[in-house]
């Protein structure tokens, strides 16, 4: 978790893992020029000091680890960073859309077709941080990495990004495939089936949740969604999409995602989310390396450090679109029309909260399958849990779901879900399996458990996450924020800290009205509609590709062992590091 979260708000702090390490070379033992004396006790001041190297801790290293209750802001990684970006377009010219169009040339040395993913969340930073509206800060953001006075400007080759999508497209995808999977969940009676998660249904878009899980309680596993998150999916789309069309090799596209999490750059290093899940190459000796979908991850802030490494001043940029000479169609007709539509159900209200409003989709199709329903909100013990349940026009509770926020509040959510032990006393009772209820007796009467739950790590939702500029960064670029009284200290207070994350969510939520103001207003789609319209965009980009959308949504998630305190047989710590990062495009 972020170092900022964890010292501001109470709600979501967690100590560091005792147990984090750092796999090391072992080297042969030094030869002592002073003979050995089993009976005689050495004196410090006789111990000659050794001039360490200083450590290095890498994400490689973090993932063999396995010591971590929980994904750290402080790892540093060397590779998911600006400067990996920056050395990745002066390494290869940038491929054009026209050239690269039916070229079937394969050759790893040639150009690579660049290609970022936006969170929506990473603009509402922005527009807070530089008093502009959230669609001003998406027209920032293109003109930066697409745009003549961005990242063309300067570099080896002038190379930028051919497409920059956001990832509320792919969101839209994964909120309908949700809703599937919680109803498919409902109606299933097999609860073995390994495909299909158990009641209650558990997010997995929250790469520090999923690490969580993976590390500290493997009972969950069974719970949480299968389905990738919109950044992964993102990944997926545009390097199958952009492969097929273009004939090119997925290696040969370079893709980027800015996110306000630096969790997610752990996520991008699973070797789950790679091509290895969907290419189905031809009979060949020849073996290669996977190709990851998301090729590197930077954050909010990051994206301000990766303007002023090339000289770029963000507020010089023109805050409107790029011509259309800088905005190529996507390669599919079809496609582009869904990954560029300004239609979509989803929107970013109050009411689906500042993390993408899973949560919300889940209810509202419910709500939809059954007239006259009524979604009624309890609040629970703090802001950040929320119970939700849908009640029928005759009074009935039809599902009940529920929104946690906050590692604090995640714990006493695990808690809730971890089975219950069994007495060995002799003639004790079998208990009785814990049931996730909500907490009120006014909404725990009809007895009966959750169906969905969200899940996020950051307190107040992923606008809060640690990868979003801070508010003393935002101080130092923009001097009309309010500040309290000056003081010594030029840390924030938590009143600040909240005024300043309100700013941030006041941002996010205006995001439709901004765009209602730059586009014809269309008529809004209802659930069936939508669901209709995405159905039939993921069976479209299924068939074009000839790979089951089985593939191409869903992911798989496993159990990760410590290796802390255990005995390491041969091979050492430095081979297991070597051969995870082998596994994942080629290593760091």
């Amino acid at each position: 978790m972020s170092a900022i979260l964890s010292a501001d708000d109470l709600n979501d702090f967690i100590s560091p893992g005792v147990a984090c390490i750092k796999p090391v070379e072992t080297l042969p033992a030094k030869e002592s020029s002073i003979p050995e004396n089993p009976y005689e006790v050495t004196k410090e001041d006789k111990v000659q000091p050794e001039n360490l190297p200083p450590a290095e801790i890498s994400l490689t290293d973090c993932l063999a680890c396995s010591g971590c209750v929980t994904s750290a802001e402080a790892v540093l990684i060397s590779m998911q960073s600006h400067a990996e970006v920056l050395n990745t377009l002066d390494a290869h010219p940038e491929v054009s859309f026209a050239t690269s169009h039916g070229n079937g040339t394969t050759n790893e040395d040639e150009g690579r077709i660049f290609v970022a993913s936006v969170s929506p969340q990473v603009r509402a930073s922005l527009a807070a941080t530089y008093n502009i509206t959230e669609q001003e800060a998406t027209h920032m953001i293109d003109q930066l990495l697409r745009g003549p006075k961005g990242l063309r400007s300067g570099g080896k080759h002038g190379s930028g990004f051919t497409w920059v999508v956001d990832s509320n497209t792919l969101r839209e995808a994964v909120l309908v495939l949700t809703a599937d999977e919680v109803g498919e969940s409902l109606s299933s009676s097999d609860s073995s089936d390994p495909l299909k998660p158990k009641k209650p249904v558990l997010s997995s878009a929250c790469p520090g949740w999923i690490c969580y899980a993976e590390k500290t309680h493997p009972f969950i596993l069974p719970h949480l969604s299968r389905l990738k998150s919109p950044q992964a999916l993102s990944g997926t789309f545009l390097k199958t999409v952009l492969s097929k069309s273009l004939n090119v090799p997925a290696s040969r596209i370079w893709h980027l995602a800015i996110m306000p999490c630096f969790d997610k750059k752990l996520e991008a290093s699973r070797e789950e989310l790679t091509d290895a899940s969907w290419y189905t190459p031809e009979i060949t000796t020849e073996s290669r390396a996977p190709v990851r979908d998301v090729d590197c991850v930077i954050t909010t802030r990051e994206l301000l450090t990766l303007a002023a490494s090339r000289g770029i001043s963000l507020p010089s940029l023109p805050l409107q679109p790029l011509p259309s000479a800088f905005s190529p169609r996507f390669p599919d007709a079809t496609l582009d029309a869904f990954l560029f539509s300004k239609q979509s159900l989803s929107k970013q209200m109050m009411n689906t909260g500042t993390s993408g409003g899973y949560l919300h989709h889940v209810l509202l199709t419910f709500q939809a399958k059954n007239p006259g329903s009524q979604i009624v909100t309890q609040r629970g013990r703090n802001a950040d849990v929320v119970e939700y349940i849908l009640m029928s026009a005759g009074g009935e509770p039809l599902m009940k779901a529920a929104r946690y926020y906050g590692f604090r509040n995640i714990q006493n959510l695990v808690r809730k879900l971890k089975p219950a032990r069994v007495s060995r006393l002799p003639g004790a009772k079998t208990p009785a399996n814990r049931r996730l209820m909500p907490r009120n007796g006014a909404s725990s009467a009809s007895g009966s458990e959750y169906v969905y739950v969200e899940v996020m790590a950051c307190p107040g939702g992923c606008t809060n996450g640690g990868g979003q500029i801070r508010i003393e960064d935002a101080r130092e670029i923009n001097s009309t924020l309010p500040q309290e009284e000056p003081s010594i200290s030029t840390k924030p207070t938590p009143h600040e800290q909240r005024s300043w994350l309100a700013r941030v969510d006041e941002a996010y939520y205006s995001a439709d009205s901004d765009a209602e103001t730059e586009t014809e207003t269309q008529p809004p789609l209802t659930v069936s509609e939508n669901e209709t319209r995405v159905h039939e965009a993921l069976r479209y980009w299924s068939n074009l590709t000839e790979i089951p959308l089985a593939k191409l949504a869903y992911t798989t998630y496993r159990e990760v062992e410590s290796d802390v305190g255990k005995s390491q047989p041969a091979p050492n710590d430095t081979t297991r590091v070597v051969e995870l990062a082998g596994k994942i495009g080629g290593g760091w």
